[in-house]
């Protein structure tokens, strides 16, 4: 992948979140223009106004914008929705590499929300004539705590024993950094964390750490936000994927 080294102008759609403001702190760091697009009445990319002007001189768009809240079919139309009328503009503008991250087990989980919506937006984005790279991403350590919440039932949280290989958000941002600076990929390239887990095995350790007293129980028949959570939906492809550095427990160690 070829650097580059001379600042640019980019514009990180969903800048304001938790991956995107640290995507937009790197990117300043680096000498860049990162401009934060977030929901609001001057730019909101399901209704693509204010775009227009984000976008205006940018040479990437990056795209980590989320619809937390939302229902499955919900989900789906608001992230198709906001994805066309991001490629809309950034065509227009000239944008000559639209980084969009996604997440590992797109295609291979059969489910619902975001995985159904992922594969829509993954497809338009390789429709497009704009230079494209898919970043997929397994589940964020910072994510825990919700894979915890949606599998809560009273005072238990079910948890199916899947392997999984969780990532550090900031660890993410790096990697969407690098490939910002980078040429477009030809294919999607996966991030994930140097540690497998099971992900029930995960859950528990991070309610322990956070002296929840929740208990979790492993069940293999148990969903993932909404999608069956069986086999090795949830890890990278072997040997081919960015590994980064941060562990699970340092990770813990950290104030948050």
């Amino acid at each position: 992948m070829k650097a580059v080294t001379r600042p640019m102008k980019v514009a990180v759609i969903g800048g304001t979140g938790l991956l995107g403001a640290k995507v937009v702190d790197r990117l300043r760091a680096r000498g860049h223009e990162a401009v934060a697009v977030a929901p609001g009445p001057d730019a909101y990319p399901l209704t693509g106004a204010g775009l227009r002007a984000a976008l205006d001189g940018a040479r990437v768009v990056v795209d980590v914008i989320g619809h937390p809240g939302a229902d499955a079919k919900e989900v789906l139309a608001l992230c198709t929705a906001a994805t066309r009328n991001v490629l809309a503009v950034a065509e227009a503008a000239g944008v000559s590499h639209h980084v969009a991250l996604s997440m590992v087990g797109v295609g291979r989980i059969p489910g619902d929300g975001w995985f159904r919506a992922k594969v829509a937006q993954e497809g338009l984005i390789r429709r497009s004539p704009v230079p494209h790279s898919i970043v997929r991403a397994t589940q964020f350590f910072e994510s825990t705590p919700d894979v915890a919440d949606t599998a809560t039932e009273g005072r238990t949280v079910r948890v199916a024993p899947v392997p999984c290989q969780p990532v550090a958000v900031d660890d993410v941002a790096a990697e969407l950094c690098r490939t910002v600076e980078g040429e477009p990929l030809d294919e999607p390239v996966e991030v994930a964390g140097p540690e497998r887990f099971r992900l029930d095995q995960l859950v528990a350790r991070a309610l322990s750490a956070r002296d929840d007293p929740r208990l979790v129980v492993t069940d293999p028949y148990a969903r993932y936000f909404g999608a069956p959570a069986r086999g090795r939906g949830l890890i990278p492809d072997a040997g081919r994927a960015r590994i980064t550095p941060t562990r699970f427990e340092s990770w813990l160690r950290l104030p948050h």
